[in-house]
């Protein structure tokens, strides 16, 4: 039985360092002052240990599958999780709202493919070098989709194409991605929160926020003023509700796999038009079937009636704690070899698309209208780090949220499948069998054509009074109000990239 406790301790271990980081976060001053996540913390911790050797036995690798099936959940509890309840502050459309943020999320990622590609090739031609720019491309893997994502085309490339290191580049992208998220979104988000811009009045920096703990039960004025973690469902006699959840996510979880096995089974080694579509129906891609696989069964049990069978605050609990594990998970898999041999063109590439990905988000939340605070945190979270990361940073400005941001953004996580297939199912597994000019192309393409609709959304917001980028909390920030012609678009960019 000794052999089958290497990865039990695993998980033991990813779990001892977000405990350790919530304490951490609890005592310290400087760290209860920063609002950093105890994943953040905690997944430092690790990757410190891990590169001094502190853990014998252990190394990056170990965690690496961990990290995976933590986004795969993540991303699949979510979308088995409902509507949820009617939004009491306002934000209007909440189509025209998810459009924002698809647009933004969209535009990011051909945005930051081809900066990320573009810089590694400068950096070659400047230092003579020979690094595949594909380990810049990749970084709007590891940026805009995670850990997951980044670990499965990292995967993909070096199976395929023989990217030496694509995984765990990936993975340091997506590692650098959080702590960018967080170290630019929480400060953005307390700035708003300082002057009052969140809607959410609820929502506000307490003690508990900075703790990261809620008073205990003897000290508060009303201990059944401490939230809840969800409502049973099952009765505890006959199965926990937690489990009868998890168990939802299992069926999803086992039919997801039998389609992959189907139809890998059926298309074996085609290649139509020169693509290998067997990698797109790889296990790699998991996360993206079971996508689907998650939102027809909710729609099905929707249809059936039984939405009253489904607790969707429990989902969210998985959601967020397989959010919190992979946070963990992501940073104790870097390599410190790879990241020390690979640190500065990795922080050219970070540091570039970081830049753009905070001003392109700054000016399409402005853009947004009302409620544009929380789009504008909750899409660069997205941007940088997953729809995970982006939940984090819009619960501080909206901490029940009771806005409308988490339903556009629920709608935002199948927009964007829709508005970007062609590159996450076709040009992404075999990117690098392009020529540069053809990837160029396609994700650079892809960022010009969707940067083209924001005329038309604000053509659109015009018909709605809570849709002018010039009222609400636009005309409170002080800078002046706008106009949408392009050279007030360009004071705009001039003052976001001060701010940043």
């Amino acid at each position: 039985m000794q052999d089958s406790f290497h990865g039990v301790i695993a998980f033991a271990l990813l779990a001892l360092m977000l405990w350790l980081g919530s304490q951490l976060r609890s005592r310290l001053g400087w760290l209860r002052a920063s609002l950093v996540p105890a994943s953040i913390v905690g997944g430092l911790l690790g990757f410190l240990a891990l590169s001094l050797g502190l853990l014998p036995g252990y190394e990056p690798g170990d965690f690496t599958a961990l990290t995976f099936h933590f986004f795969t959940l993540s991303f699949m509890s979510l979308c088995l999780t409902g509507s949820g309840r009617q939004s009491e502050a306002g934000g209007g459309s909440i189509f025209r709202g998810g459009m924002w943020m698809t647009l933004a999320w969209s535009i990011s990622l051909g945005l930051q493919g081809v900066i990320g590609f573009l810089v590694v090739s400068g950096y070659d031609a400047v230092t003579g070098s020979e690094i595949s720019a594909f380990l810049g491309a990749i970084v709007t893997h590891g940026f805009t989709q995670g850990p997951g994502q980044a670990l499965t085309y990292g995967t993909i490339w070096e199976s395929e194409y023989s990217i030496a290191n694509a995984a765990q580049v990936g993975l340091i992208y997506a590692s650098l991605g959080f702590l960018m998220a967080f170290a630019l979104g929480v400060p953005l988000a307390r700035r708003y929160l300082s002057k009052g811009l969140n809607a959410n009045r609820a929502s506000r920096l307490d003690d508990n926020f900075r703790r990261g703990f809620f008073t205990r039960a003897g000290e508060a004025a009303d201990a059944t003023s401490l939230p809840s973690m969800g409502r049973m469902i099952s009765h505890p006699g006959n199965l926990d509700s937690l489990a009868y959840h998890l168990g939802l996510l299992a069926i999803a979880y086992v039919v997801t796999h039998l389609w992959l096995t189907f139809i890998q089974g059926v298309i074996g080694d085609a290649t139509p038009f020169g693509i290998n579509v067997g990698v797109l129906f790889s296990h790699n891609l998991f996360f993206l079937h079971g996508l689907g696989v998650c939102v027809l069964m909710r729609m099905l049990i929707d249809r059936l009636g039984l939405a009253h069978r489904v607790d969707d605050e429990t989902l969210k609990r998985i959601t967020g704690s397989s959010v919190d594990f992979m946070v963990v998970g992501t940073l104790m898999s870097i390599q410190f070899a790879v990241l020390y041999a690979l640190l500065v063109p990795i922080l050219l590439v970070t540091v570039a698309v970081t830049l753009s990905t905070l001003l392109g988000c700054l000016v399409m939340g402005r853009l947004s209208g009302e409620l544009g605070p929380e789009r504008t945190v909750t899409s660069f979270g997205c941007c940088c780090g997953s729809t995970g990361t982006g939940l984090l940073l819009l619960r501080m400005m909206d901490a029940d949220f009771s806005t409308s941001v988490p339903k556009e953004l629920a709608f935002f996580n199948l927009a964007i499948v829709l508005a970007t297939l062609h590159l996450l199912m076709i040009f992404a597994p075999i990117a690098p069998s392009l020529g540069a000019g053809t990837y160029l192309l396609a994700f650079g393409g892809t960022a010009l054509a969707l940067v083209a609709c924001i005329p038309l959304m604000l053509m659109w917001g015009r018909h709605g009074r809570d849709s002018s980028p010039s009222s609400g909390w636009a005309a409170s920030v002080d800078q002046p109000s706008y106009s949408n012609s392009p050279a007030s678009l360009s004071s705009t960019v001039t003052k976001g990239a001060s701010r940043s």
